[in-house]
Parts: structure tokens; sequence; C-alpha cells
């Protein structure tokens, strides 16, 4: 179950490390006018490892999803089943995941500076 909620976990985890962590770097700062490119290299460096991750969560979920026996649709009451269903569910989560880590990491082609 804690499968389920891993991979939203680390995409929120990186969207508020990469806004607080921007917000926090322009704050710090005098000449706004400067560029920001150390801190967009860290935000992308942060978006790979958290892709990894996520990664690694959606194989998990996959492995269960494609256990031994039983044809779609799992809709049985039985533990295979269910953690057929669990695994078809981190599988989604995790693709959704991966998404919008993408999308966090790909708003940093459009910061040069912190005005």
């Amino acid at each position: 179950m804690w499968l389920l909620v891993l991979s939203p976990s680390i995409w929120a985890a990186h969207f508020l490390a990469s806004y607080v962590g921007a917000a926090m770097w322009c704050g710090t700062m005098e000449d706004r006018a400067k560029s920001v490119d150390a801190m967009r290299l860290w935000i992308v460096l942060f978006g790979l490892v958290a892709l990894l991750l996520i990664g690694i969560i959606g194989r998990i979920g996959r492995r269960k999803y494609q256990m031994e026996g039983g044809e779609p649709p799992f809709d049985k009451d039985t533990a295979e089943d269910r953690h057929r269903f669990l695994g078809a569910a981190t599988v989604l989560l995790s693709g959704l995941s991966a998404m919008a880590t993408i999308y966090v990491c790909l708003s940093q082609l459009f910061i040069r500076n912190c005005l």
C-alpha cells in the first residue's frame, strides 16, 4: 500500500523543494538581474533523482501487476487480485508523477533571472 503513495510524494517533495529553493535563492540575491544557472542546474539534478526513484517504484508496481496466474480483469476478491490492482494503480500514479516532475523541470527553460 505504501508504494501507491510514494511516487506522488516524491513528486510533491520535488515540487516543493524546487519552488521554495528558487524563492530562497532569489530572496538572497542582491542583483536580481543576475543569471540563476546554478539554481536551475540543482532543480534539474534533483528532478533526475526524483525521476529515477519514481521509475524504480513504477517498476516494482509493474512486477506486482504482472504476477503469474490470472487474466484481466482482476476483480475477484483474492489477495493476488488485490496485489495486481495495487500494482496497476502504482504504475499509473508513477507515470503521472513522472510527467509532473518533467513539467516542473521544463519550467526551468523559461527562468533566466529573478525578475
